[in-house]
């Protein structure tokens, strides 16, 4: 694609004035703020440079010093992308802690051997020109170069980045790294969340001798189930981090109960039920989503459609959607396992029992969703068995 077509596409532009300035800084300062996954704060960041300096293509590089990498997970036309710190004019000007910007990516000399290597090599894969290149270097809160803005090809008629653009995208870079400095800390922190609740939920089934892969296995086919019945990823993310949760509760039940190999007494029956009021009131005072969200799998994985559950007896659609997917994924796993008590059911057994009870223990409309899931229930199923479990065991 040479120059003239860029300009054509996207139309001769020209530079903001103050007062467009000001509203596009205002306009994504304000969802810049309001935004924690680093993915989104990445492309919002890159959206409002382009803007600001009027350019083609813009991305935010995020340096990863563990593996000497430069990366990016959004950029305009192109998905995530990884290359070594020192590549290219970004890896020029991150190394160099060096502003650059030049006017022709294919006459410069200056810059030739690390254009080779980057834009140019770049533009051979996609069919892209790149003519203007600007990049700025950004620091951490500790004045550490986390990272750097790269702007690519005017579109304003001279096709040229200037001076004031050069200070408009240094700005920008400044309030980059303390935004996206926020944004790794949320991640961290979330990240951290999850693993918790993970280890927390292994806890409760290590006590009743279930293996790690029980409550993997769970969470997948919940999240599975979740995007099956049309929830968005990131609610059925939601779900799948919290699924782990479902049996916490079981960490108060007795060992002489929990672990029990033959049928428990009516006494045992309701100390066993329990389990789902303890997780609940374990969970249900937290601030945190995740963790109100666990309290409702803990308290309601165990009801059934027709009434007949426990703790509290509810039925149909009174039980949350939460738990209906979650009784789906608990009980499969559940009777395709292993335990003290029983040996494990073989496929068309399970599948013949779903279909029993459809509309009587299970949502009739998340048991559609099972069978229309079924070959990626069983993938994941595959991929989590214990068997996976015990061989990396093994490697260690």
């Amino acid at each position: 694609m040479d120059n003239d077509q860029i300009t054509t596409r996207s139309q001769i532009k020209h530079d903001l004035d103050p007062q467009e300035m000001l509203r596009v800084i205002f306009d994504y300062a304000a969802k810049i703020a309001n935004e924690r996954v680093l993915e989104n704060v990445l492309m919002l960041m890159a959206d409002m440079g382009r803007e600001m300096i009027v350019s083609d293509r813009c991305t935010v590089w995020l340096l990863d010093k563990s593996k000497n990498e430069l990366w990016s997970k959004v950029a305009h036309g192109l998905d995530e992308i990884r290359i070594p710190s020192t590549a290219g004019l970004v890896g020029y000007a991150v190394t160099h802690d060096k502003a650059v910007f030049i006017d022709d990516a294919y006459t410069n000399e200056q810059y030739k051997t690390y254009l080779l290597n980057g834009a140019l090599h770049t533009d051979q894969q996609t069919g892209y020109r790149t003519k203007a290149l600007m990049v700025i270097p950004f620091r951490d809160s500790q004045g550490e170069i986390m990272g750097a803005y790269q702007a690519i090809n005017k579109l304003t008629e001279c096709q040229q980045f200037s001076d004031k653009d050069m200070e408009y995208l240094t700005l920008a870079s400044s309030y980059a790294g303390k935004s996206l400095e926020s944004a790794l800390l949320t991640n961290e922190i979330e990240a951290t969340q999850k693993e918790i609740i993970f280890r927390m939920g292994e806890i409760g089934e290590s006590r009743s001798k279930e293996t790690g892969n029980h409550v993997k296995r769970v969470a997948e086919y919940s999240y599975i189930l979740a995007r099956g019945f049309g929830m968005s990823k990131e609610e059925s993310e939601l779900l799948k981090i919290a699924s782990p949760m479902h049996d916490i509760g079981k960490v108060a039940i007795p060992d002489s109960v929990l672990n029990k190999p033959g049928k428990l007494t009516e006494e045992e029956f309701k100390l066993m039920q329990n389990h789902t009021v303890i997780g609940y009131n374990l969970l249900k005072n937290s601030n945190r989503h995740i963790l109100k969200t666990a309290a409702v799998v803990a308290y309601e994985h165990h009801e059934k459609w027709n009434g007949r559950g426990y703790p509290r007896g509810i039925k149909g659609e009174d039980i949350h959607i939460y738990g209906r997917i979650t009784a789906i994924a608990d009980v499969f796993d559940a009777l395709g396992s292993e335990r003290i008590y029983k040996k494990a059911w073989d496929l068309d057994r399970i599948l013949q029992l779903f279909t029993e009870e459809r509309g009587e223990h299970f949502d009739p409309q998340v048991v559609d969703v099972f069978f229309e899931q079924l070959p990626a229930i069983l993938h994941a199923r595959e991929q989590y068995a214990d068997s996976a479990l015990e061989d990396s065991a093994d490697v260690k």
